[in-house]
């Protein structure tokens, strides 16, 4: 595995969906320390730079750092999480649920928690085993030999808006009234061998994400108005989306997130227990194991 254990020439991974921009919206590298750039793609494509140790710092979907927590630590305070329904993680079918619990469902190719999740929930939830495929997200492309569609992040925000006749199932509002917890489906991920060698970078990294998330999260006008000229929607929508997600990372959190991944290992999706680390200055605390 590469190894980016020097704070020169920092990458940065951003996530290219606007459930991030709270975060990152008022987040300039240029204000950091040293050299540091922002990589922006699609959860998938960040997951795969930090598990190959090609990017130092990234939010990644909940799933991944699952399969890389013991080189990777979280950041503190920091995540997109919802408690119930969270708007932008919605199957689509034709027929409630419960009733295609044994068909064909076609998943997103762009991030991996939710794809679990989707998994968790059709079989410890609802009792069934469904064939599964992967695909581009298009709706209906997806829908021509399926029956359901997992859609996420501005894809499945744009889709619900659309007129058509599925049924819309939010994840995040299933997982809650099944388990009782919140749902978290992306933390913030440090490569340990990095964070062990740049502590003070890394601390400026910290104050100028929170930062960003609470400017942003007082005043949610410039995300707002940002959104509705590049997504499409209503200010009266994309004020909600925002207020209804949670950024933090607090004990009811990593509650929920410790419960998704003993799902996940029960059902063999992850191989090992996860333990959940989190940086803080010079002190490793380990929480949730």
């Amino acid at each position: 595995m590469k190894s980016r254990d020097n704070a020169d020439d920092v990458l940065i991974g951003r996530i290219k969906y606007s459930n991030v921009w709270p975060v990152f919206h008022y987040f300039n590298p240029k204000d950091l320390p040293g050299s540091s750039s922002l990589v922006t793609e699609v959860p998938a494509l960040l997951n795969q730079r930090m598990l190959k140790g090609s990017l130092d710092i990234a939010p990644v979907s909940s799933f991944a750092f699952g399969l890389g927590w013991e080189r990777f630590l979280l950041l503190p305070g920091l995540s997109v999480s919802s408690d119930g329904p969270v708007n932008s993680i919605l199957l689509f079918s034709r027929k409630p649920v419960e009733e295609i619990r044994n068909g064909v469902i076609a998943l997103t190719n762009t991030s991996a928690t939710s794809v679990n999740l989707l998994k968790i929930i059709m079989e410890k939830a609802y009792g069934g085993k469904p064939t599964y495929w992967d695909s581009e997200p298009n709706l209906d492309a997806m829908m021509e030999t399926s029956d359901a569609a997992l859609l996420i992040g501005d894809h499945a925000i744009e889709a619900s808006w659309r007129d058509h006749d599925y049924i819309v199932t939010d994840l995040g509002e299933v997982w809650k009234r099944w388990t009782g917890y919140g749902m978290t489906f992306a933390v913030w991920a440090v490569q340990k061998s990095f964070a062990e060698q740049n502590a003070v970078f890394l601390s400026s990294v910290c104050s100028a994400f929170e930062e960003s998330k609470r400017r942003s999260l007082n005043d949610l006008s410039p995300l707002v108005q940002q959104a509705c000229s590049l997504i499409g929607g209503t200010t009266h929508y994309w004020r909600h989306y925002f207020n209804n997600l949670c950024y933090d990372f607090n004990d009811e959190q990593q509650n929920g997130l410790a419960l998704y991944f003993t799902y996940a290992h029960e059902l063999g999706l992850l191989e090992n227990e996860v333990r959940m680390n989190i940086w803080s200055d010079n002190t490793l605390i380990r929480v949730k194991e």
